[in-house]
């Protein structure tokens, strides 16, 4: 067996940096979808909390819907 072979055989840290920042990247990307599903989930509640009845531009400006 030459020396290259056997740091080949030998070396466990082959590869490790890389799988790292492999690692990383799928961490932010979880993160960042946890963040937009919490982000989504508030805005629904904030939704559901205000008033269903929101005024249309007419009635604000005085005039009721005919009907």
């Amino acid at each position: 067996m030459t020396q290259k072979e056997k740091v080949a055989a030998n070396d466990n840290g082959a590869g490790k940096e890389e799988a790292e920042q492999h690692l990383r990247s799928i961490a932010r990307a979880v993160g960042r979808h946890i963040a937009r599903e919490h982000f989504r989930a508030w805005e629904r509640r904030r939704q559901r909390a205000a008033n269903d009845n929101q005024l249309t531009a007419s009635e604000e400006e005085g005039q009721t819907p005919e009907g």
